[in-house]
């Protein structure tokens, strides 16, 4: 009988460490889940890139129209030092302008919510904002603010504001209403209230929130360094272009996209350390 039992155990010890239910066949299973996410965008930008190449060095694309992707990074080594120049403006502009706008988007969601009435009154009012064209609202911004650092920090926090805002309303909106009348049966405060309830609920779509705002931060400064500024990305795309030099233009666009993917990674970061509990009832329900 003893000898059972000492079986038995070891052999829910080896289960434990490495069978279905176990930490390393758990960590097998999130890898494979993470590769399943990345091969396919990857496979598919190399297919892209092969047949950029190719297209281009058979000649069946004008190469000063549309430069291979070897000459595109030959163009981005050789000036390396402007880009690289260039691109801590950018993203300068871009982190303070974001920071500025989930500070007052965060404010300005928590003041809506607290108050019904003075949501229906600025509410419609966020969202004719939205239908102003940034192509037209870049020049007018610096027009106003000059050429420094504050016309762009400006233009992205009002690219980036509305979808945090949207975001954060509808999280508080998803609170559990049970939590909150338990709570305000035990006396608790409306401000309470919100910070136990509310503002939990909120921060997931705060995040997603927050992913589509990046994406838009980069693109909106490079605006702004379009319509003016002294240096930047867009100012540098400007340069390039009025010298017809199509692979740094499209050397500036790939730093671009780039900057934009390493910001949206690090929002994921965040978000994973934040609310770690949220990616793993995720994982459940797949």
């Amino acid at each position: 009988m003893i000898g059972v039992g000492v079986a038995a155990a070891r052999g829910a010890l080896r289960g434990g460490q490495g069978g279905p239910g176990g930490p390393e066949s758990v960590r097998w299973r999130s890898a494979q889940r993470a590769l399943g996410h990345v091969l396919p965008p990857l496979a598919a930008f190399a297919l892209l890139l092969v047949a950029w190449q190719t297209a281009t060095t058979a000649g069946l694309v004008p190469p000063d129209m549309l430069p291979a992707p070897t000459r595109i990074l030959e163009a981005g080594i050789a000036e390396r030092d402007a880009l690289l120049r260039h691109t801590l403006t950018t993203v300068t502009a871009t982190l303070s302008g974001f920071t500025l706008s989930v500070a007052v988007a965060f404010a300005a969601a928590i003041l809506l919510d607290f108050s019904p009435m003075l949501r229906r009154a600025l509410l419609p009012l966020l969202v004719v904002s939205q239908t102003l064209p940034l192509i037209a609202l870049a020049p007018l911004v610096v027009l106003w603010f000059g050429f420094g650092l504050l016309p762009k920090v400006l233009l992205v926090a009002f690219v980036t504001f509305f979808p945090m805002v949207v975001g954060l309303l509808r999280g508080f909106a998803e609170a559990d209403p049970d939590a909150e009348w338990l709570l305000r049966s035990m006396g608790a405060g409306r401000w309470q209230r919100f910070r136990l309830v509310r503002l939990p609920a909120g921060i997931p779509s705060f995040f997603s929130a927050l992913r589509i705002s990046i994406t838009y931060a980069v693109v909106g400064t490079i605006f702004a360094e379009y319509a003016g500024a002294v240096a930047g990305l867009g100012v540098y795309m400007q340069s390039a272009k009025h010298v017809f030099r199509t692979d740094l233009v499209l050397a500036a666009v790939t730093v671009s996209s780039i900057i934009t993917l390493a910001l949206f990674g690090l929002v994921l970061l965040i978000e994973r350390l934040t609310i770690p509990w949220l990616r793993i009832e995720q994982g459940r329900a797949r």
